[in-house]
């Protein structure tokens, strides 16, 4: 059997008989929130299930959980074997299961994550409890706030009669997973196993995606059961046509002029949306996470954001809207350069999740709703929504995009790389299809306003739990889906530092990844958040490296970058290089301005009380008189 223990914790009953609908169902009624089922044509790229589905035969749990990821189209088990889980590894191997071993569990985790970023479909890892378990933590914290699919396989320590006191690894899982799963489902026979893996990538998959883990007792995997399990029944999409009826009503006034905002659940429908778009002659603005679900080269698309603390172009455009849908998107913090995005007259918010739904602007009409359904029904009522064009509005973007190109292209002379020229020079060095995985520094503010993404599912950013360290790992998830498109990273020295040694994964696998790092030995995100409130900097500098000596202890390539001038060459010959490469840049950021640095500081500024604000000035003040001031 298997004991549903989900947080917030809802009885889903005996999920052993329970289809991906009647859970879907379930959920809503736990919630009590109006819920209905509705279609949309499968996604064409992604494949649901392998063969017919069924688990069959006399298994071991082991051979099971083979089995069952085998049916639900895995194409790769992400982790490291320890010994409770050495039947299962074993299994894998014996029945095919593609597998990559890692170096350490946070980077299963992130591999779990970057390979369903790039496909769509779960990502899976496998990890060993205890410190397999915690090590992984951040990795499945970032899939679940950024609405990532990933599947964790579990291990634990002997349960029910087999089990005994101070056995190794006897932390409580279930408790550990339960604040960075959407579910967690723990196995108590080995009969319930195919019915928990079913259920995970179901759950993991419908409404706003997110991680969920099957924990199973070790004991378990040697146990045997004859299985005939059938696969379970297709998800059901959220669907509230009241409120859908609301958002039609309001957007067939023609008087107002409305702005699109697009977050990650539009990925996988950017025909609809652009369709949608120009139905409504829209300016349409993404979330970081959606970056690509409407191209940049659009004549109607603005960049990312809409507020201070993004895309210029996408501010000044939506200066004049009335009406903002925003569809399939949070109003995060870190995509909303904290909370920094304007209010416009009438807000209509659409998300699969009711949870997500008018919770950081003052919204009109919240429509819970998968948006692949709603932007389908928009289409049907085309004649309803669809306004004349102007090439007023077309004409204004394409001169805002003129000029924010010329004011990114103006690089600062000196020595060193400025980041902006970089990145610039890989979007000219990479093809439209390469994927593109940034890593948590200062660039990925300056990577989102100045690479340009014209395909769905190429440009990835570690959002909103923000993982020092997520690029590397999660490139090579998306390597081992997509082994013949083009794979970069950009990381800071900070970042790389926490993940480096995957690169050695790389090697080992032959996983052609191009590894970028921005090397001005500092944590310079924190040098530019720490150095205008106190005048000096604490614990930001970094130690000098080899960088040629660690590629070669690696076993891969090296190219060193440093200066501007050299950018379009080395770049052009390191995506040339059959293998991985570790890129070394030397940069330098110079007094360079970041739209979200400026805006988050503005914002909070104006959110400190005149008692706080009076002693940051008085701070400030006396430290102004230090004229060597210490830095570290």
């Amino acid at each position: 059997m298997i004991r549903p223990l989900i947080f917030p914790r809802l009885e889903l009953g005996r999920l052993m008989t329970m289809t991906r609908r009647t859970a879907l169902q379930a959920l809503a009624a736990a919630s009590a929130l109006p819920f209905a089922v509705s279609r949309v044509p499968a996604r064409p790229h992604l494949v649901r299930r392998r063969d017919d589905g069924w688990v069959r035969g006399h298994l071991t749990g082991a051979e099971a959980v083979v089995e069952t990821l085998k049916s639900e189209a895995a194409g790769c088990v992400f982790g490291i074997p320890g010994a409770q889980e050495n039947e299962l590894w074993d299994a894998m191997k014996s029945k095919a299961l593609p597998y990559l071993l890692t170096t350490h569990e946070f980077s299963a985790s992130c591999m779990a994550d970057g390979y369903a970023r790039a496909t769509g479909r779960p990502g899976v890892l496998c990890v060993v409890p205890g410190p397999g378990v915690t090590n992984a933590l951040s990795g499945l914290g970032e899939a679940l706030l950024d609405s990532i699919p990933v599947v964790a396989i579990v291990g634990d320590i002997a349960r029910g009669e087999k089990y005994r006191p101070f056995q190794v690894h006897s932390l409580d899982q279930v408790a550990l997973l339960r604040p960075v799963a959407k579910f967690v489902l723990e196995v108590r026979h080995v009969s319930g196993i195919p019915q928990a893996i079913q259920q995970a990538f179901a759950l993991a998959e419908s409404g706003e995606p997110g991680p969920v883990a099957v924990v199973i007792p070790y004991t378990l995997l040697i146990d045997t059961f004859h299985f005939n399990v059938p696969p379970m029944g297709d998800p059901g999409l959220p669907w509230d046509q009241a409120a859908f009826d609301k958002a039609l009503a309001l957007l067939a006034d023609r008087k107002l002029r409305v702005g699109i905002y697009a977050g990650l659940g539009c990925m996988d429908y950017s025909d609809s949306l652009i369709k949608v778009a120009e139905l409504l002659h829209a300016p349409v603005a993404t979330s970081v996470s959606g970056k690509g679900c409407f191209p940049d080269s659009h004549a109607l698309a603005v960049g990312w954001g809409y507020g201070p603390q993004a895309s210029i172009v996408a501010e000044r455009a939506f200066e004049h809207v009335d009406c903002t849908l925003a569809v399939g998107v949070k109003y995060s913090e870190v995509s909303t350069g904290f909370f920094s995005n304007p209010q416009t007259r009438y807000v209509i918010h659409v998300d699969a999740n009711p949870d997500n739904l008018g919770k950081v602007l003052r919204t009109d009409i919240c429509v819970n709703a998968d948006a692949g359904i709603f932007l389908a029904k928009l289409l049907e009522q085309s004649t309803c929504i669809q306004r004349q064009g102007s090439m007023h509005l077309y004409n204004r973007i394409q001169q805002l995009k003129a000029e924010q190109e010329q004011q990114q292209c103006r690089v600062s002379g000196g020595c060193c790389v400025d980041p902006m020229a970089l990145i610039k020079a890989l979007r000219r060095g990479i093809p439209e299809d390469g994927l593109l995985f940034v890593d948590v520094t200062c660039s990925e503010h300056l990577a989102a306003e100045g690479y340009r993404v014209c395909q769905p599912r190429t440009y990835f950013n570690p959002t909103d739990n923000q993982s020092m360290g997520w690029s590397i790992p999660a490139a090579l998830g998306a390597q081992q889906a997509f082994p013949g498109r083009p794979v970069v990273t950009l990381t800071g020295d900070g970042c790389f530092f926490m993940s480096a040694v995957e690169v050695s994964t790389a090697a080992r696998a032959g996983l052609p990844v191009k590894f970028f790092v921005l090397d001005d030995q500092a944590y310079h995100y924190m040098q530019a958040l720490q150095k205008p409130a106190y005048l000096r900097t604490t614990a930001t500098f970094l130690a000098h490296v080899d960088y040629a000596a660690l590629a070669k202890g690696f076993g891969v390539a090296y190219a060193d970058i440093a200066s501007a001038d050299q950018l379009d060459g080395a770049i052009q010959a390191v995506m040339a290089h059959p293998g991985p490469v570790l890129v070394r840049v030397c940069t330098d950021y110079r007094k360079l301005k970041i739209r979200w640095i400026e805006a988050v500081r503005k914002q909070f500024t104006n959110g400190l009380t005149p008692a706080q604000k009076v002693r940051f000035l008085a701070r400030v003040g006396s430290r102004a008189l230090d004229s060597n001031p210490f830095n570290d």
